[in-house]
């Protein structure tokens, strides 16, 4: 995965994301939430900067988790559509991916 920022302005920028023949990752999805979540500055006390980590590493597994699950429904949903048009090889395709 390649991102790029580009500043826009001085509070806007814009993130260009890229890969090569694939979609992006659920980890890779995750990252890009988080970062737009939760951030603390390298500058904070320390205290405050360990808390907003570890908070930062607890989203992370749970954000993770709800998005590998919502490509497990997205999937079902697609099967079973491929399936009712009758394309059950196909379908069978899917689910296995």
């Amino acid at each position: 995965m390649l991102t790029n920022a580009i500043q826009m302005g001085e509070n806007f920028n814009v993130d260009v994301i890229t890969t090569d023949n694939r979609g992006l990752t659920p980890e890779e999805v995750t990252a890009l939430c988080l970062d737009k979540i939760i951030s603390v500055s390298d500058t904070a006390p320390p205290a405050i900067r360990d808390q907003a980590q570890a908070f930062r590493g607890h989203l992370e597994l749970v954000i993770l988790e709800y998005m590998k699950q919502a490509i497990q429904h997205d999937r079902i949903t697609i099967y079973n559509a491929i399936k009712d048009a009758g394309y059950d090889k196909l379908a069978e395709h899917i689910r296995r991916i």
